[in-house]
C-alpha cells in the first residue's frame, strides 16, 4: 500500500507558479490536502488531489497557536496516519512536524526525488524558474540541492 502524501500550500503554489505541478502527480499519483490549504491555493485543485480534514480538532487548535492554519491542518492530518510523507516548506512548520516525528520533505526535496527517480532529466531549469519567483533559496542550499540530485 502506498503511503499517504500530504502537501501544504507552499509546494502546490510554487510548483503551479512555475508550471511544474504535474511533478507531484508523476511522483506520487495522488496528493492529499485539506480545505484550508485548498483555500490558500485560490484555484481549483486538479482531480488527483484528495481533500480530507483532520478528525482531531483539539490537535488542530493547538497547532494553530504555533503555525498558520494551513500548516496546522496539514500537520494535524499527517498525525492521523501511521505512514505518510508531509510536504512542507515553512521552517517553523518543518521544525514542528519533525519534533512530532513526522516524515517530511519540501518542494526542493520533491525536485531532487523527481530527478533521482528519472521523472525529470535535470533540476537546473526548474531551479532557475524557482529563483525567478519570490521563493527564497540561498546559494548554499542551491548547491546542496544540485549535489543531492547528482548534477
Amino acid at each position: 500500500m502506498q503511503k499517504t502524501i500530504i502537501s501544504d500550500a507552499s509546494c502546490i503554489i510554487l510548483l503551479d507558479k512555475i508550471n511544474e505541478l504535474q511533478l507531484l502527480k508523476k511522483l506520487f499519483g495522488k496528493i492529499t490536502t485539506t480545505k484550508e490549504i485548498a483555500k490558500e491555493y485560490k484555484k481549483t485543485l486538479p482531480p488527483w488531489f484528495e481533500i480530507k480534514e483532520p478528525k482531531e480538532k483539539k490537535y488542530l487548535k493547538i497547532l494553530e497557536v504555533i503555525v498558520d492554519k494551513g500548516e496546522a491542518s496539514a500537520i494535524a492530518l499527517a498525525l492521523e496516519y501511521d505512514e505518510c510523507l508531509l510536504i512542507i516548506d515553512d521552517l517553523k512548520g518543518r521544525k514542528l512536524a519533525s519534533e512530532l516525528g513526522l516524515q517530511l520533505t519540501g518542494t526542493l526535496g520533491i525536485i531532487i526525488e523527481a530527478k533521482l527517480s528519472g521523472k525529470i532529466k535535470t533540476i537546473k531549469p526548474i531551479l532557475s524558474k524557482i529563483k525567478a519567483t519570490n521563493f527564497r533559496i540561498s546559494k548554499e542550499l542551491e548547491q546542496k540541492v544540485v549535489s543531492k540530485a547528482k548534477e
